[in-house]
């Protein structure tokens, strides 16, 4: 992908339809969670299986991110993205007419697939129209994606209650994709198909060590967010909760991933090396997930907000670390696509095993303290990633 230096009017309409695409990837999953009590009335699941509407989409999304790339070479860019949209609107408003787990599931699954192309493509093409603020802009594109869970976790047990149907609030946010169709279909002069990769050009980073270590890295901090946005509402619905107001709480938390998600990028953006920035937040969400095992009901609006603040800061500079090992936009996308695709697929598995853990121990606590094992971890890893060497690393 090359760099392109667009007109600052075409740059805007650009960001604009960028952030409405990001507004879909996530109300797929963030809906499920504050619906949960509702749909297990009418469909039979259990946590374990249950978490698996979480779980498969962001599966999904790591395998698809594989190939994402590939097919933005065949298609280009814009056709991709538009068919990536047409996926998640048609598996979202699929849900009008399901009645099983397993059709529940698969529409899960498409829509992770949609998401994942997305998500391949869009680093990649911010590194090459925004170049010049990359930290910048990619918080902008990322909040937009925490947006979006935060308006289905936030109005989708509203819309159940104003509709007497939790099918609708799922469906409802197939309007998100239309709209961002609109609006990304008007693009298409400005972002011309990808030139053709030759062989020369194709890239594997399965055989790099820190590449490795970046999807690590992402895919444990991925894992604290697939896990909270499953399981967040039903923790406090169990409680004694409201599922609204449980909902209410989950947008809480997203929200503040929102404002987390736009300030922290833009305080790193000028500063080389960022992982003094990344520890705060590391630090931010262990102390969410120790407030909100030992202290749920007290001060339960700051156990949330530190997990937001936290969580929300660490999506987007995660994708930054692996863009700032490279200086070619093309490059820096294919390693961010490679961080993603391996990252999801270990992310999928935590919603998998809390699910697991509350069906045998009958709590999400113990889920909650091997999230916060897993960050101290991460702290650790953190100190490996000194940009003085990054060039020594992946050439």
């Amino acid at each position: 992908m090359e760099n392109v230096r667009a007109k600052p009017a075409t740059a805007l309409w650009l960001m604009i339809s960028v952030v409405l695409v990001a507004l879909n990837l996530r109300p797929s999953m963030a809906a499920v969670g504050p619906l949960l009590s509702s749909i297990r009335e009418e469909v039979p699941l259990s946590f374990s299986t249950a978490s698996l509407l979480t779980m498969l989409p962001v599966m999904a999304m790591g395998l698809a991110m594989f190939f994402g790339m590939g097919v933005a070479k065949r298609f280009g860019e814009h056709r991709s993205i538009v068919l990536s949209l047409v996926v998640i609107g048609l598996a979202t408003v699929s849900r009008l007419f399901l009645d099983s787990a397993v059709e529940l599931i698969l529409s899960a699954i498409a829509a992770g697939v949609g998401i994942a192309m997305i998500q391949a493509l869009m680093p990649a093409l911010i590194k090459s129209r925004f170049s010049d603020n990359v930290s910048l802009f990619m918080g902008l594109y990322v909040t937009a994606i925490m947006g979006g869970a935060a308006l289905a976790a936030s109005f989708s047990p509203f819309i159940q209650v104003q509709t007497g149907s939790w099918r609708i609030g799922l469906a409802i946010w197939a309007a998100l994709a239309v709209l961002a169709l609109v609006f990304w279909y008007a693009q298409r002069s400005v972002l011309p198909p990808l030139p053709q990769a030759g062989a020369g050009q194709q890239e594997s980073f399965f055989g790099n060590r820190r590449a490795w270590l970046l999807a690590i890295f992402f895919g444990l901090g991925t894992a604290a967010y697939t896990c909270v946005l499953a399981w967040l509402a039903p923790y406090y619905v169990e409680l004694g909760w409201s599922e609204q107001n449980a909902g209410l709480l989950l947008g809480f938390l997203t929200a503040m991933e929102v404002v987390s998600g736009l300030v922290t990028p833009a305080i790193a953006n000028r500063r080389q090396d960022k992982r003094g920035v990344v520890a705060v937040l590391l630090v931010l969400i262990i102390a969410g997930f120790c407030g909100l095992i030992l202290s749920p009901q007290h001060l339960s609006l700051l156990w949330p907000c530190l997990l937001g603040l936290g969580i929300g800061g660490l999506f987007p500079m995660s994708l930054i670390l692996s863009l700032d090992h490279l200086d070619n936009p093309r490059r820096a996308g294919g390693l961010t696509a490679f961080v993603q695709g391996i990252g999801y697929l270990i992310a999928g598995l935590s919603p998998l095993i809390a699910g697991m853990i509350r069906d045998q121990l009958g709590s999400f606590e113990w889920a909650w303290w091997s999230l916060t094992a897993v960050v101290v971890v991460m702290l650790l890893i953190l100190l490996r990633f000194d940009p003085r060497y990054y060039a020594r690393h992946i050439r």
